[in-house]
């Protein structure tokens, strides 16, 4: 009994640990890819971009439909055209808060979607903190914060797209795990069902939300061998960005996902500086990035301790119980993360 406890924990950690590794390698690709389409080849048509994003992960939820890894699930109209309006103003609410703020307010608006996400665990899962996990998480947006914020500068049509994008990206994260828990959804199956609506509607309003922005149109743009090759390649990466980011909150919550997630911050500022060139890596921000680290590792520990982190998850019937990488969810009304 003991063997096979340990080896089902074992099997987790490695699950768990393959799941972050996939989310860090494609979403790191992803940004790279996408400044070079935009910096170098001036697409800079973001939002149709991502519609084209999740049209090529519906055409994959299609074929893994086909083969059998998208079981028959049910997902309420409600719920998922609530899950869907969250999702795109999200995205369109990033978009036009980085065009209309500094990058400084840009950096600080993204990392208050930790806190936020916090709060929208205390409100709906009546989740209890420990001391040492939020000041891990203190620790861990102060980090981010020497390393990213530079020049802050604000104005209020800038402050409050930033607080659409913020609430809108949280409550998104937040959904994803609460959909996977209330209706016993696989990733597989939750981003099929999201997926064909993120992409028509992302499609249908894409252009028009990007020509409100650039003041240029996608149908105009001079399409090249080499940009549509970025187009593409940023279309496949997405595939495993979008699946990577629901098995990662899935597996986690969205506080862990964003917390640890910006390690990809880190290693993306790393790229960045080695790629394209930029101004090179100073104390200040290897300090920042030191500290952040230290903040995640803190988090890792804080929140795994009994008493770190305690919530009331979903009940789930034991007919109904997690398919997902064949490894079942805890069913447990009162369960310490």
């Amino acid at each position: 009994m003991a063997m096979s406890s340990a080896s089902k924990a074992d099997r987790k950690a490695t699950l768990d640990a393959a799941s972050w590794f996939f989310n860090v390698v494609t979403s790191v690709g992803i940004i790279m890819v996408n400044k070079a389409l935009m910096a170098s080849h001036g697409f800079s048509f973001a939002t149709t971009l991502t519609g084209l994003h999740f049209a090529t992960t519906t055409l994959l939820t299609s074929l893994l439909r086909w083969l059998g890894y998208i079981h028959d699930s049910h997902l309420p109209l409600s719920e998922l055209l609530k899950f869907v309006l969250f999702a795109n103003f999200s995205i369109v609410g990033m978009n036009v808060s980085l065009m209309w703020n500094s990058v400084g307010f840009y950096q600080i608006a993204k990392l208050s979607m930790i806190p936020v996400s916090c709060l929208l665990e205390v409100i709906f899962d009546k989740v209890r903190y420990s001391r040492d996990t939020k000041l891990s998480i203190l620790v861990v947006l102060v980090g981010v914060a020497v390393c990213t914020v530079t020049d802050v500068s604000v104005n209020f049509k800038g402050f409050l797209a930033a607080v659409i994008a913020v609430w809108s990206t949280a409550l998104q994260q937040y959904y994803v795990h609460f959909l996977q828990r209330k209706h016993s959804l696989g990733s597989f199956d939750l981003l099929g069902h999201t997926a064909p609506v993120q992409a028509a509607s992302l499609l249908l309003c894409g252009p028009f939300v990007d020509f409100w922005l650039t003041n240029k149109g996608v149908y105009a743009y001079d399409y090249t061998i080499i940009s549509v090759f970025f187009i593409v390649l940023s279309c496949t990466i997405a595939v495993g960005t979008n699946l990577s980011q629901f098995i990662c909150i899935g597996r986690f919550t969205a506080v862990s996902f964003q917390v640890l997630g910006h390690m990809k911050t880190i290693l993306v500022l790393i790229l960045g500086f080695t790629f394209f060139g930029k101004e090179g890596l100073n104390l200040h921000v290897v300090l920042g990035m030191v500290i952040a680290i230290v903040g995640m590792i803190w988090y890792g520990n804080a929140s795994s301790k009994p008493g770190g982190k305690e919530r009331i998850i979903y009940s789930v019937p034991s007919n109904k119980a997690q398919k997902e990488d064949g490894f079942s969810e805890p069913t447990e009304a009162d369960e310490k993360v």
